[in-house]
């Protein structure tokens, strides 16, 4: 799960950095976030400018793999890993919406 966060956060970053200097330029890297939809309740999906999509899993199953785990602070760390990542949610999305916008 983590990998998956640190994944998406280098991706967007650089991303939301990125879009309006390639939009300027006249091309971008395919793996470019277009687009984030969906919510951490239901499943979200991650676009990217070639057409590929990445649908991480919801939260509730985010959470039964952490409940896996044997130890008690594995659990609650990876508890807390999962409410951090899909609390960012929404702001991926406006981050989204503001770079594509300018």
């Amino acid at each position: 799960m983590t990998r998956i966060w640190a994944v998406l956060v280098a991706t967007v970053a650089g991303s939301v950095i990125g879009v309006a200097g390639a939009v300027a330029a006249g091309g971008a890297d395919p793996a470019t976030i277009v687009r984030v939809e969906g919510d951490a309740a239901n499943g979200f999906g991650i676009h990217r400018l070639d057409g590929t999509a990445t649908f991480p899993p919801t939260d509730s199953e985010a959470r039964a793999e952490c409940g896996e785990h044997d130890r008690m602070r594995q659990r609650v760390r990876c508890r807390t890993e999962v409410r951090t990542h899909y609390r960012d949610l929404a702001e991926i999305q406006r981050s989204l919406e503001w770079a594509l916008a300018h």
